[in-house]
């Protein structure tokens, strides 16, 4: 409230010319008393959960879960130290060549060159400058705001939005298409249910434990991807899936690596076929029940289209191959008599098949949920309680039931900017400044809130896994569901939130691309792989030196959580709001009241996206909750709690479509489950036909010369999120000799003369890692599991000293429908690596003049 009676004084933010009102009112606060808990317990969110936090002399001492709903352990809870005080960037830097001339700032240096510590208002006003020589002399299609990555938890700090809101409000930029979870799925699954399904509310839990009898865990590891969620975990998905352990159901696990999931269920079978062969798998099974006459007839004819084309194809007699049983286990490595019986198990049960997104990170990644919703249809039990099949039970926490209550919203990414002929900015496609100079805005609909980097940017928006490819060959033309998209020439690459030298495949191919732009800048509270590779770094704060407000339970909208700020922020990092606010000013004096929205600080977006929750919860008729007005909320360091309802609790998916596909029809143009599709048929793609398909891929265990000799996994370390957390501690209890941990079966390490602790070469034609040997027997012969997430850390000879997995990663696309990526296809040699261990660097500092 102080800092909101602070907007009144305006002496201050007139005698400095460049930093903005934010930045003023901040420094005038801090000046007050700002609230912060020297000594005591602060309440906080994270991706990982509710925290509470402890302090002693204004530091950080610790941190645990604020409540426990299972008895599952959750280990990124404890780390919340590390996270303020290790690895960070401290000042405003800039790359030595880029600094000695923008116009000639040796890209190539990238990686290598010193740093220099500048001023702050310097860094602003160079960036500004920079990105307006950009638009100038190439334009906005040479501006891509990439932002891609797991941005910190906080609807008003969200830095990818606050970026794009920036640079839209700036003139505009090129955006990105999709994302690398689940590129290929949110782009094949709309043609086929109607919906991105990937990210789509689940059967309620309390149905699946009262009526499924059968639970297909397949592809996908819960215990491990649930410790983390989009917004703030709300742990009830470790709750269920305990009752699910103790209900003694049958659980059945479907995955190359016995993960911690089936580890968890140890009375579960584990079935492990070759990587990339589910569709193979599911082909099977189905061939097997339609032979043998045990399908649902009535639901194929009242709910689908286009099975009567898919079977020619699966019977064999489009391409005379039957994809019976026997070619399915000489595919997959699964006997006959296993995938009989699976097939059996299905038909015979209320089965659900929970499905992860590994699958579909692989080459031609469209066939896996397209052929998994195909295998559902024959089994019947769509919409049925307990039946059918589910994409996101492993993420976020789906499946538990949705609460009656408020939603708080989220900062807006702004429309676009519009500038008369003198280069000022005069107002915006969405408002104008009114006589007494103030930015009146229409409403924008946009909250920031959800996963917005799925919405196209910008009409030259290529996607998100084709960075690279965009970079390295601006002008090219290539398909995507559909149309045809033009790489745009890219000179200025602004990123936030993210971290793509570790996150984006083939790590040795991004490297040489991102020698091509002439400017890059990160914010960035931390050294990692990509601040080093920039030309500018911003320090940015973490989520523990600012206040903001978030819910737990992407699906559940169970809890409004007061993110506090714990600390004060580090050395010279400030808010990404304020980075912002200030370029706004740099760039122009009235876009920064635009951008700002007449001056707003953090504490007046808060209340404004809380208010609006509380003024829902208001209007809903005999809705019993404790939430207080904001300023009571905000002081009580507690969150606010909402209940699920029967009807929540209750709820099926397809449901309402299995009711009556006419009143409900699917988003589809047949508004049913399309098994053949079309839309696609009239693509004329020779990689993704217009029914599930099984192709082979380019790198696989069943080919006949094999380019090298195991099959590398790379799934969502149990450890870090992606590759935050990677810094901390936390890595001291998982690392193998001070590398990442790479899974290798006993008998496949006893051929190699390997053993647990030894450290390996793990390398390809793409790249070479060096790793720590974890023998196993929880990983197939034949296959390895490594990671992703590791910070790349080369050493001049281009070997990654800390196991970053997508330097062995390829980087081709899935198809030409979605284009997404296929980390999870890729073979690899392994060596005991031999003479003197090579230091790490990873989370060192770079050289700093």
């Amino acid at each position: 409230m102080q800092r909101r009676d602070a907007l009144k004084l305006g002496g201050l933010v007139a005698s400095m010319p460049l930093i903005s009102n934010v930045t003023a009112l901040n420094l005038m606060a801090d000046e007050l008393n700002t609230g912060l808990i020297k000594n005591g317990k602060v309440l906080t969110g994270a991706h990982w959960g509710m925290l509470e936090v402890d302090v002693k002399d204004g530091k950080i001492i610790g941190s645990k879960p604020y409540q426990k709903t299972s008895e599952i352990y959750n280990p990124l809870q404890y780390y919340t130290q590390d996270m303020v005080y290790k690895t960070r960037v401290k000042y405003p830097m800039v790359r030595k060549s880029y600094l000695e001339n923008p116009d000639d700032p040796k890209p190539e240096l990238r990686g290598k060159d010193e740093w220099v510590r500048v001023k702050y208002e310097d860094a602003i006003k160079l960036v500004a400058n920079e990105l307006k020589k950009t638009r100038k002399q190439k334009g906005n299609t040479a501006v891509f705001a990439g932002s891609y990555g797991w941005k910190s938890s906080g609807n008003v700090h969200n830095s990818r939005i606050l970026l794009h809101r920036f640079m839209n409000l700036s003139g505009g930029f090129v955006g990105s298409l999709g994302d690398y979870s689940t590129a290929a799925s949110q782009i094949i699954m709309p043609h086929v249910v109607g919906s991105i399904e990937v990210y789509e509310q689940q059967t309620s839990w309390p149905v699946v434990l009262e009526s499924s009898q059968v639970v297909v865990i397949w592809g996908a590891n819960p215990i491990s991807t649930l410790r983390i969620a989009w917004t703030a975990t709300d742990e009830q998905g470790f709750k269920y899936f305990e009752q699910l352990k103790k209900s003694n159901k049958k659980v059945i696990i479907i995955d190359p690596i016995r993960s911690e999931t089936a580890q968890y269920f140890d009375k579960a079978e584990w079935i492990a076929p070759r990587p990339n062969t589910d569709v193979a798998l599911m082909m099977g099974i189905a061939h097997y029940l339609y032979t043998n006459n045990k399908y649902d007839k009535d639901f194929i004819q009242d709910y689908t289209v286009g099975f009567d084309k898919f079977i020619p194809y699966l019977t064999g007699k489009e391409d005379g191959i039957a994809k019976d049983t026997k070619w399915a286990s000489d595919i997959t490595k699964i006997s006959e008599e296993k995938i009989k019986q699976l097939a059996e198990t299905f038909f015979n049960n209320r089965t659900m098949l929970m499905s992860g997104w590994g699958m579909q990170r692989a080459q031609y990644g469209e066939q896996p949920h397209w052929m998994l919703v195909t295998l559902a249809c024959m089994l019947g039990q769509i919409g049925l309680e307990g039946g059918g099949f589910g994409l996101s039970y492993h993420y976020s926490n789906g499946g538990v039931p949705t609460a009656k209550g408020g939603v708080i919203s989220g900062v807006n990414s702004a429309s676009v900017g519009i500038f008369n002929k003198k280069g000022e900015f005069v107002g915006t496609s969405n408002g104008a400044f009114d006589k007494n100079g103030r930015f009146v805005a229409k409403t924008n609909t946009d909250n920031g809130t959800g996963q917005s980097w799925l919405q196209e940017a910008t009409k030259y928006a290529f996607p998100v896994a084709r960075i690279a490819d965009a970079l390295l060959n601006p002008g090219k033309t290539i398909d995507h569901n559909g149309n045809k998209i033009t790489y745009p020439d890219i000179d200025f690459i602004y990123w936030v939130g993210g971290n793509p030298f570790v996150h984006h495949q083939n790590t040795n191919k991004l490297r040489k691309a991102w020698q091509k732009p002439r400017t890059i800048v990160v914010n960035e509270p931390y050294w990692t792989p990509t601040a080093k590779m920039a030309d500018i770094v911003f320090p940015a704060t973490t989520s523990n030196e600012r206040n903001d407000i978030t819910m737990t339970g992407d699906y559940s909208n169970m809890n409004i959580v007061p993110m506090k700020q714990v600390v004060e922020k580090f050395e010279e990092s400030k808010d990404d709001y304020q980075i912002f606010s200030d370029l706004s000013k740099a760039y122009d004096e009235k876009l920064a009241i635009a951008y700002t929205d007449n001056g707003k600080t953090e504490f007046d977006w808060i209340k404004q996206y809380y208010d609006g929750a509380y003024k829902q919860v208001k209007s809903i008729p005999d809705l019993y909750t404790e939430m207080k007005p904001f300023e009571e909320f905000w002081n009580s360091n507690k969150p606010v709690t909402f209940s699920s309802t029967p009807e929540s609790e209750s709820w099926v998916r397809f449901g309402e479509f299995r009711e009556d596909p006419i009143l409900n029809a699917l988003g589809t143009p047949s508004g049913l489950i399309e098994i053949y599709s079309e839309t696609i048929e009239n693509m004329n793609y020779d990689d993704c036909k217009p029914h599930p398909t099984w192709f082979e891929p380019i790198e696989w265990l069943g080919m006949k010369d094999k380019p090298a000799q195991f099959h590398m996994l790379s799934p969502h370390p149990a450890d870090r999120l992606h590759s935050q957390l990677s810094h901390t501690s936390l890595r001291d209890k998982y690392s193998i000799t001070d590398r990442e941990p790479i899974w290798i079966n006993e008998k496949d390490a006893l051929n190699l003369g390997i053993k647990t602790g030894d450290l390996v070469r793990v390398f390809n034609e793409r790249g070479q890692i060096l790793a720590g040997a974890l023998v196993t027997n929880n990983v197939s012969q034949g296959v390895v599991k490594l990671a992703e997430g590791a910070w790349y850390d080369p050493d001049k000879n281009g070997l990654c000293k800390n196991g970053c997995a997508n330097v062995l990663a390829l980087d081709i696309p899935t198809s030409k429908l979605a284009n997404g990526n296929i980390s999870h296809t890729a073979l690899v040699n392994i060596e005991k690596f031999k003479g003197e261990a090579p230091k790490l660097t990873a989370f060192s500092n770079p050289s700093i003049i």
